[in-house]
């Protein structure tokens, strides 16, 4: 067998590499060349200890951009670009029956049930992969957290022109505020970290930002929705107090849609709640609808990826830079890994 290294997470704050055998080919499966892999906060979350789903150890990385090699995919040849859609479902349960292997009832997420792609090479279910278009890597790398909140837009079914508020400018809450736009929305962007409200405003285009640690954070969004709040609410900070908190932000006949993932419960007032006939949602992962929007929408120019891309690191240092990526002072939005 032909040797590989791995970057595998052993336990929290642990890092090691490894050497393992490549992955060969067996029926259903495609083996792909890992060229890159995004950091997300589902990543810097394990490496904490936070992620609630995890198990140690695990290889991780979900954001990928890999060329493929060999298997039974069906139109794909060795060599090609290719992207993966990373939540492998099982075809038979209920939601994939209904069309929404997105929450797949056996789902397994690469990087986060099963072992992901922070490695030289990875075996992935053939039907997941999808062609590169003539996109980058670095934009192949990008298309998933962008379809993250592709998906948490359409569950809203956001209608032009309406006040949509996106809670956390983190890069999941950023590409969320994207596709936004691109639906028409008049987005307001709310957080509590000055740089990323100013880097909304100057790399989006976003007209209204709001920090969440002012005194008058009601009257701002009433002003800007000229007295009625937001129709749409979008929680994709993950943070309970912010969660919590968002049900107040919301207009009479609002929608809130839960993108961010808490392990806590969530509590609001039924009263008001019930008066204002809310609707609450929540957005699991994408669907390869939601993939091909995104691509489509970079392919166009409504979205420039690479605009989120603080930090570029070679796999070998990984290791070592990671850690760093935690600290928020070091400005990360988002780190993208070369192999």
């Amino acid at each position: 067998m032909t040797i590989m290294k791995s970057l595998i997470c052993l336990a929290p704050g642990r890092f090691e590499y490894q050497e393992m055998d490549q992955p060969s080919y067996k029926k259903g499966y495609s083996v792909i060349k890992i060229k890159r892999i995004g950091v997300c906060g589902t990543d810097l979350h394990a490496f904490e200890g936070t992620q609630p789903f995890l198990d140690y150890p695990r290889i991780l990385g979900h954001e990928l951009a890999a060329e493929y090699v060999s298997g039974d995919a069906e139109g794909f040849t060795a060599g090609e670009k290719i992207t993966v859609v990373p939540y492998f479902y099982c075809g038979k349960c209920i939601a994939c029956r209904g069309g929404k292997e997105n929450c797949c009832v056996e789902l397994k997420v690469c990087g986060v049930h099963i072992d992901g792609g922070m490695a030289e090479y990875l075996t992935v279910p053939s039907y997941s992969l999808i062609h590169g278009q003539h996109l980058s890597f670095d934009e192949l790398a990008l298309v998933e957290p962008l379809a993250i909140g592709a998906h948490g837009v359409r569950r809203a079914e956001i209608c032009p022109r309406e006040f949509v508020l996106i809670v956390g400018a983190g890069p999941i809450g950023l590409g969320t505020m994207e596709f936004a736009r691109i639906a028409g929305a008049n987005v307001i962007a709310l957080d509590i970290n000055d740089a990323r409200l100013q880097f909304c405003k100057e790399k989006l285009k976003i007209k209204h930002v709001v920090n969440a640690a002012d005194t008058n954070v009601t009257e701002q969004l009433k002003e800007i929705t000229n007295g009625d709040m937001p129709t749409v609410v979008i929680d994709a900070s993950g943070n309970l107090k912010a969660i919590n908190h968002s049900f107040q932000h919301m207009s009479h006949g609002a929608r809130y849609v839960l993108i961010g993932l808490q392990k806590e419960e969530i509590f609001f007032s039924h009263p008001e709640f019930h008066k204002r006939e809310a609707t609450l949602k929540s957005s699991r992962n994408a669907s390869r609808k939601d993939f091909e929007h995104v691509m489509h929408s970079m392919k166009k120019g409504d979205v420039d990826p690479t605009t989120y891309i603080t930090h570029r690191v070679l796999f070998d240092h990984v290791k070592s830079e990671f850690e760093t990526w935690l600290d928020p002072a070091n400005g990360v939005i988002k780190a993208m890994i070369e192999v």
